[in-house]
């Protein structure tokens, strides 16, 4: 679909330095009309600092920056969003009081006489512009906050492409695919063509490599701030693509499985929160990974939290035999905690991490009531507690424990997440999302910990949208539909199609 004419975009020699610390050396990227260009990297590469200044969120230290041949400075997001640059980050920017509708045309809202807003043009103007972009299931007067994180993601693509009234001439997609699966995958990519179609340049930033090589029109490589391979998918594959990205040839992501079935370490029976799941039952035994997968609105993540005590359930029970407490239903995640489980949510950023707090305080928040002498701080066991976590995940840089959590790579952040509850010592491990936004070697690192977990007598249930990663990383698949838990499979000799099949409603 590329035009191959003049190029909409270009960046040549882009620098980009922290203080002494180098980040982007001399990087070239150029984009064409209609063109899907996809930039992939490890975690730590130079993707998000690209991303930002292409946002005009920074500055470039030095380079030049071209839109359709002409220069152009972007100073700030309303430079960028002047020039037709609209970025859709990873992590969510949707006012969560406001309605769906509020945070789509803020600033742009359709009025009566007298100024005063009129919120039934402004509702039907929301529903319209969802619909047109394959998104109509997403009731415009819900607020935001109330969405799932896949419905939250949907949302920002929509306002991106919506902001202003004038569609984007170069549109930036950091991960958007990483909580999306089924037909809310396959909207996205349908718009994805869309867009190409009209013209429109699209930078796609994705650690799903499957999906690069299905989407891409060519492919920049970035490592240690450097572009280090420009291709294209009929040159190249996923293990191509992890070796640029490593330095190193691909080894093998998922760890063989030798599941030693043992004790029930958590039974769930006849569990409901009106309006998201209905008596759901399930269990999880030691030494097991049990992957759990939904399409948006099954209810699979609302179900972990309520398991967790984070949300109060209408009907059931929610034991931990074995545990200090064989309690039915936790009234709190204290109650939780208490009973061996601990959960790692989806967003990272709002509920896992306490962002302006260092990488030591976040990994230490679990773990305050025992690390304290009366009213003051252990600081040489929680000092212990934390080095000992950092160099047993491999937490990157080895000095993070003193930096802000926030400037730590989205891989190494969700390292500091696994290590705040792995500090616990949890029973029961609910891992929902677990590697959004991380790099496959990283990945790759998270499954072999998993592993290692499990075969030390830990149950593991892990929720996901990646239907690669569901089967290859577990020994058994929970399926939900519409609330509901339709489905059990073992994971070896299970295909996608077939989960699908269940997750969608549609299996014989």
């Amino acid at each position: 679909m590329s035009t191959r004419t003049r190029p909409v975009l270009r960046m040549s020699g882009v620098h980009k330095s922290y203080g002494p610390t180098r980040v982007l050396h001399g990087v070239d990227l150029t984009g064409h009309a209609g063109e899907v260009l996809a930039v992939v990297g490890a975690n730590g590469a130079g993707k998000s600092t690209l991303i930002k200044i292409l946002a005009g969120a920074e500055r470039m230290s030095a380079g030049e920056l071209l839109l359709d041949g002409a220069k152009a400075e972007l100073r700030s997001p309303h430079d960028a969003h002047t020039h037709g640059i609209r970025t859709v980050h990873q992590e969510l920017t949707l006012v969560p009081e406001l309605s769906v509708t509020e945070n789509l045309l803020m600033g742009h809202f359709p009025r009566r006489l007298g100024g005063l807003i009129d919120w039934k043009a402004a509702h039907r103007r929301a529903r319209a512009l969802l619909e047109g972009i394959g998104y109509g299931a997403i009731d415009p007067r819900t607020r935001a906050g109330r969405l799932t994180v896949a419905r939250q993601q949907m949302v920002e693509i929509a306002k991106a492409l919506v902001s202003g009234g004038a569609e984007p001439r170069v549109l930036v997609l950091d991960e958007p695919s990483a909580v999306l699966a089924g037909s809310d995958l396959e909207a996205l990519f349908a718009l994805i063509r869309r867009l190409q179609e009209r013209g429109v340049l699209i930078v796609y930033v994705s650690h799903r490599l499957a999906e690069v090589t299905e989407l891409a029109t060519s492919i920049v490589v970035i490592k240690d701030g450097r572009v280090v391979a420009e291709t294209t998918p009929d040159r190249t594959d996923e293990n191509e693509l992890i070796r640029l990205m490593a330095g190193r040839p691909a080894g093998q992501l998922y760890p063989a499985r030798r599941t030693t079935e043992g004790d029930t370490l958590l039974d769930v029976s006849g569990l409901g929160r009106t309006g998201e799941f209905g008596d759901v039952s399930f269990s999880l035994r030691a030494g097991e990974i049990t992957g759990l997968f939904g399409l948006v609105g099954s209810g699979r993540s609302e179900l972990a939290r309520c398991v967790f005590g984070a949300e109060p359930a209408r009907t059931g029970t929610v034991r931990a035999p074995g545990g200090d407490s064989d309690t039915v239903r936790f009234r709190s995640p204290r109650e939780a905690i208490a009973a061996g489980l601990a959960l790692v949510t989806e967003d990272r950023k709002r509920t896992g991490l306490v962002l302006g707090l260092s990488t030591a305080d976040n990994i230490g928040l679990t773990t305050l009531r025992t690390t304290t002498r009366g009213p003051l701080l252990d600081t040489a066991r929680r000092r212990h507690d934390v080095v000992a976590m950092v160099d047993r995940l491999d937490i990157r840089p080895a000095h993070c424990a003193k930096l802000p959590v926030r400037t730590l790579s989205g891989g190494n952040q969700q390292k500091a997440v696994l290590a705040k509850w792995l500090l616990t010592g949890p029973r029961v491990l609910l891992l929902d999302e677990p590697t959004r936004g991380v790099d496959m070697a990283t990945r790759a690192e998270i499954y072999r910990m998993l592993d290692r977990l499990a075969r030390d007598g830990m149950a593991i249930l892990l929720i996901s949208s990646d239907l690669t990663e569901v089967l290859g990383a577990t020994d058994r698949v929970l399926v939900m539909h519409e609330g509901r838990i339709t489905a059990e499979l073992a994971s070896e000799g299970t295909t996608e199609d077939t989960v699908l099949a269940h997750a969608i409603g549609h299996a014989a």
